[in-house]
């Protein structure tokens, strides 16, 4: 009946003026947090409380991280952010596809600078995050890196990992960086940078799910050789395959139930052909816990809700942690 990003922001505002009323996130940490030692998971140097984290793009600016950690999940995503404030693509910029339970969106890195997240970030109290990097749409490929350069040193000190996003298919030109050669040179650089901090960062590579497989083994050589600490697989896709919804032909990127398949695909790949050489972070189309322990079984040592999270509400995340604590070998 509404605008999706209207809603969006509604329940944002929302929950933000909820959880000024004491005792509020002591509550929603009761009923959604669960603590099991079992779903403690140690990777790239961190402690993960648990495996199931918010992906890139609900909290792009980290205006809510906080509060959105109160309903279980064990890190959380910020961004994608850009150095500049940006308005992102023109709206209407976000689709539900209920028969499918999908969503498209054709945001654009719409954000408000990484200087204005970094302020929020200063006032964080304990929760996980990670850093979703991208360039301005004004930025062209060839000065991309000088974009990605100035966000990993804004919020280096205010984010416990980065993820260098080069795969949403909603800024023009943006998915042209995910080629071997650019690519390598925007990844050898970050990681130049992280090694001569007193500490470095975990920097991971976020990529798009409609890779070919020669495409795929490339991302396999560079992380490899560049030595970055991991993969997000996987961002949005632009196949449409399979859809009944009216919305289908909208522009922008789908994920939810129709990604489900063609991510875990992704991940199963990467760890078969790389021998498992690097830890994964699964996401798309995680509705259910049989969606999240399928990730983890492909080969994903965490996993990232989203669209799952919009559709089923925060019990979702409880039920995955549950299912995934119950797991023989968790």
């Amino acid at each position: 009946m509404f605008d999706p990003e209207w809603v969006h922001h509604t329940v944002f505002k929302s929950i933000k003026i909820v959880h000024k009323i004491p005792g509020v996130g002591y509550f929603l940490r009761t009923i959604y947090g669960i603590k099991d030692k079992s779903l403690k998971q140690e990777l790239f140097g961190l402690t993960f409380p648990n495996p199931v984290g918010l992906a890139a793009g609900f909290d792009k600016d980290a205006k809510l991280f906080q509060e959105l950690s109160n309903f279980g999940f064990g890190f959380i995503e910020i961004g994608t952010l850009t150095p500049k404030g940006q308005d992102g693509n023109p709206k209407k910029r976000m689709f539900r596809l209920p028969e499918d339970e999908g969503l498209i969106n054709r945001m654009g890195f719409n954000n408000e600078g990484v200087e204005a997240a970094v302020k929020r970030l200063r006032k964080n109290k304990g929760v996980l995050i990670g850093g979703n990097i991208g360039k301005n749409k004004s930025t062209p490929n060839e000065e991309a890196v000088n974009d990605y350069i100035y966000c990993f040193e804004a919020l280096f000190d205010h984010v416990d990992y980065f993820v260098v996003n080069v795969s949403s298919p909603n800024t023009p030109n943006l998915r042209a960086l995910q080629d071997k050669e650019p690519l390598t040179h925007l990844l050898a650089t970050l990681k130049d940078l992280n090694n001569k901090k007193d500490t470095p960062k975990p920097i991971l590579l976020k990529i798009a799910p409609d890779l070919t497989e020669e495409q795929l083994l490339d991302i396999i050589e560079i992380v490899t050789s560049v030595k970055i600490d991991g993969v997000i697989a996987t961002n949005t896709t632009l196949s449409r395959e399979g859809l009944h919804s009216p919305n289908k032909e909208q522009m922008g990127g789908l994920s939810g139930k129709p990604l489900k398949d063609k991510s875990t695909a992704v991940i199963r790949f990467l760890v078969e052909k790389s021998n498992a050489a690097f830890p994964i972070i699964g996401v798309g189309g995680i509705h259910k816990p049989e969606d999240a322990i399928e990730k983890l079984e492909a080969g994903a040592s965490l996993i990232q809700l989203y669209t799952g999270f919009v559709y089923e509400g925060p019990g979702v995340v409880k039920r995955i942690n549950k299912a995934i604590a119950k797991l023989p070998l968790a």
